[in-house]
């Protein structure tokens, strides 16, 4: 068994900065490049130095083994000064009870209420579209995915006003985040305009969920949403204990920043990927044509929307907008070898891995087809965009809904045109996301009874 030191590092370190002038520089490509160094492989982030995992077999080890790689590490450090210790967030010893109390909010029963949520919000934003109309993509795809969050979150309990500036914060906390995870106490607060805006934003976010919690509390109804099944939950190995305030409000500021961004993240690159591969798009097109004859997207549509969920699990294997996490070691133990002392923060991607050609033939082409039923799949380790094990997203299910609906009715609708000089980059930051995406909408004529097809080969 070899020792802690016996880890190799990643090249290029500077002598204070360590690795974090390619993390932030093109961090997709450094971590791509760490496989060749080794299963396991030490990056240093100022000071601090982190194990990255880049074998899947030992991702998965340590994603199973969540009472020893415990939630923590310099990523979960900074989401906790947002989002407290939710059940996204939270250690090992609180998960199991708030995962049980927040288990009910996404039980099958509710998915078709939240779909016909879906469903509205996003043809009131195909509805604003226009012929020829060029649109920001990633910011139309934040404001819907924020209208679906909000309304399956709170149903129409809050205002115009709080929703708007509910957005504006959750944008202004996400993107400051990830340069936080870098900046080395007291830098972070020094009072410039970077922490103090990301600090306001923080405090107003917080202060209009506990708003809306105390009067949903107050009220006492069932609104049919998550923040009802929230409150009302009870766990099941205590009848009489529920959630305390603090803990439905960090739960639901998780929610919504996991459920706004990351969704937001994935709809611009499927829309964006689906113009540059005319085959695919030429197959959602018949799919959704056959299917919606031009209609939205409902609940009872999706077991026929196979494509378009595909098109989604291709997305989320090439672009997942949660692309790095770390853990911490909460207890001595072994992986892949080696010793790693407890207090060691690890890292894993899931951008590395779905990015290993050894893993996913050719994973460099969009090709949703690999996930076809009469295609041969990975293994299951090899696919994470929402983790495994006990802290596998709570919410996966919903968020695999949400995206396929929305994809679904704008391609129904809508074809979505490149702009010559705005055709995106993706950038790394808490979540994979595109920037300067604008696209120019073109209206659609649904072919009633088209067979769907794809025309992209795929072995």
């Amino acid at each position: 068994m070899k020792d802690f030191a016996s880890i190799p590092t990643a090249p290029r370190a500077l002598p204070l900065a360590g690795h974090v002038v390619p993390l932030l520089r093109d961090p997709l490509a450094f971590l791509n490049s760490l496989p060749a160094h080794g299963e396991l492989v030490r990056i240093r982030l100022g000071p601090l130095s982190v194990v990255v995992i880049c074998d899947p077999e030992l991702t998965r080890r340590a994603l199973l083994d969540d009472r020893v790689f415990d939630k923590g590490g310099p990523l979960y450090d900074r989401l906790r000064e947002v989002i407290g210790v939710g059940v996204v967030s939270c250690p090992h010893q609180a998960h199991r009870r708030l995962r049980r109390l927040s288990q009910p909010a996404f039980h099958q029963a509710r998915l078709p209420d939240y779909a016909r949520a879906m469903t509205r919000c996003v043809q009131e934003t195909t509805d604003s579209w226009s012929p020829g109309q060029i649109i920001d993509v990633p910011a139309e795809m934040m404001a819907t995915s924020s209208r679906i969050i909000t309304a399956t979150l709170f149903s129409d309990t809050l205002p115009p006003s709080a929703h708007g500036r509910l957005v504006d914060d959750v944008t202004t906390v996400v993107k400051s985040l990830y340069q936080r995870m870098f900046l080395i106490p007291p830098l972070d607060r020094l009072p410039t305009p970077g922490n103090r805006a990301h600090l306001a934003a923080r405090a107003r976010l917080h202060d209009t969920v506990e708003r809306v919690i105390a009067q949903r509390r107050a009220d006492g109804a069932d609104y049919g949403d998550l923040l009802s099944a929230l409150v009302a939950a009870h766990d099941p190995e205590d009848d009489r204990a529920g959630m305390t305030g603090a803990e439905i409000s960090d739960t639901i500021v998780s929610f919504i920043l996991a459920g706004i961004e990351s969704t937001a993240a994935t709809l611009s690159s499927a829309l964006d990927l689906l113009a540059r591969h005319p085959g695919v798009e030429q197959g959602v097109h018949a799919e959704v044509d056959a299917v919606l004859d031009g209609a939205p997207a409902t609940y009872a549509d999706l077991p026929r929307l196979a494509l378009t969920e595909r098109v989604i699990t291709e997305t989320l294997r090439l672009r997942p907008p949660g692309w790095f996490f770390t853990r911490v070691v909460t207890a001595d133990t072994h992986l892949g070898g080696y010793l790693l002392p407890a207090g060691t923060s690890v890292a894993y991607s899931p951008y590395l891995i779905h990015h290993r050609p050894d893993l996913h033939h050719d994973p460099e082409t969009f090709a949703p087809d690999r996930w076809a039923s009469t295609h041969a799949q990975p293994p299951r380790h090899a696919f994470l965009p929402f983790a495994a094990g006990a802290r596998k997203c709570i919410g996966d299910s919903f968020s695999m809904i949400e995206a396929t609906l929305a994809l679904a009715t704008i391609a129904s609708r809508w074809r979505l045109e490149h702009m010559a000089k705005h055709r995106g980059r993706l950038a790394a930051a808490v979540t994979l996301e595109l920037r300067d995406l604008r696209m120019r909408v073109r209206p659609r004529a649904a072919t009633p009874g088209a067979a769907a097809r794809s025309t992209e080969t795929w072995p």
